[in-house]
């Protein structure tokens, strides 16, 4: 069977109000493209409707396949999600889609190539955001400021939903991945860098939704013990050695 080009991977829990209007714009995208394509909704332990939904999608679309996964955490969906993909470039979208599905292109060939893993940054030159509060802002400000100092330096944006990966770089980082919740991006990343992997950050057009299911206080401190997590981890051996950088 033929590889597809490009796989989408959309972690949902309980997304029953906002994945059919997310899957119609991205279905409505992938029809006017020239290449081959997957979709990738990996559901885990929702309360809701959500796999249904999904499941009913699948019924019309040959390319949209269902995962289900019964334990919580984004980092879990996202992994099964990257690790099931077949696609030569694999693309984590939220199901919120406040990202306009069009900015894509702008994370792979032919507009981007000599990549590794391209992010989603907000904060890039060229990025906007719409309709975000001023303490959302500054809150996520805060958080990227203490991934900076504690692990990422140099990263603007770790936690912005839309990633994407070459298929060989995904199955290296997300076989090593032990971080199944919401900071999984931060290990994935410390693992791309710890490989001296090409990480670029794309300037993206990002609309803030007011039901986020962000919790800036929460979350932080989460991270914060995620960070320290993962350093251990890494002195452990459990990422194994780090990997000398090209000359």
């Amino acid at each position: 069977m033929t590889s597809p080009f490009l796989s989408i991977i959309i972690p949902a829990h309980n997304e029953e109000n906002r994945l059919p209007r997310t899957l119609e714009q991205v279905f409505a995208f992938l029809s006017i493209q020239p290449y081959d394509t997957e979709v990738l909704i990996v559901e885990n332990g929702s309360s809701d409707r959500t796999l249904e939904i999904a499941q009913l999608f699948a019924q019309q679309k040959s390319n949209l396949h269902i995962l289900q996964e019964t334990q919580r955490g984004k980092g879990n969906a996202v992994r099964r999600g990257m690790l099931d993909a077949r696609g030569e470039y694999r693309f984590i979208c939220d199901a919120d889609l406040s990202m306009p599905i069009e900015e894509i292109t702008k994370f792979i060939p032919p507009a981007l190539t000599d990549f590794d893993v391209a992010i989603g940054s907000r904060e890039a030159p060229g990025a906007v955001r719409y309709n975000e509060p001023p303490y959302r802002h500054l809150g996520g400000r805060g958080i990227n400021y203490i991934i900076q100092m504690l692990i990422l330096p140099g990263l603007n944006d770790t936690q912005c939903g839309f990633k994407c990966f070459r298929a060989e770089t995904a199955e290296a980082l997300f076989s090593l991945q032990r971080i199944m919740g919401w900071s999984f991006d931060i290990e994935i990343l410390y693992l791309a860098r710890r490989k001296h992997l090409c990480v670029k950050e794309i300037p993206i057009h990002w609309y803030y939704g007011p039901d986020s299911k962000v919790n800036a206080v929460r979350d932080a401190i989460h991270m914060v013990s995620d960070i320290f997590r993962i350093h251990y981890n890494a002195r452990r051996g459990l990422y194994g050695p780090k990997s000398k950088p090209e000359i």
